[in-house]
């Protein structure tokens, strides 16, 4: 069963949260412009683009299984902001509101894929 990927809430974060890593990044140093700045670009564009791809499957196992790809680039995203928060990249309060959104992303993408119907 073919979803919309356009009209899901999960979607929508992950956008949001692409955004907000874009907004993020754009001061970090020109020494990270091919490491953890792209890295953490390249890392939240795969969540929202394995959740678009993944709803034109024709059947929602296959869905379930980009939905697990965008789960594993929400985790390789943390690891890569708590890093940069650790090379002060940006302050504490800010790691704890991406953190907070992450979290947030994989609750929602966890409960979505137990509400499909396999």
């Amino acid at each position: 069963m073919k979803h919309n990927f356009k009209n899901l809430n999960i979607w929508k974060l992950s956008i949001e949260l692409a955004d907000e890593i874009y907004a993020v990044t754009g001061s970090f140093p020109k020494s990270e412009e091919f490491g953890l700045k792209s890295q953490l670009r390249r890392c939240t564009v795969s969540v929202a683009s394995n959740i678009a791809e993944g709803s034109s499957r024709s059947s929602n196992k296959d869905f379930n299984r980009f939905l697990e790809i965008s789960l594993g680039s929400l985790y390789e995203l943390q690891t890569q902001i708590i890093i940069s928060s650790h090379r002060n990249y940006f302050e504490i309060s800010k790691l704890e509101d991406l953190e907070n959104k992450i979290t947030e992303l994989q609750r929602m993408i966890s409960g979505f894929q137990k509400n499909l119907k396999l």
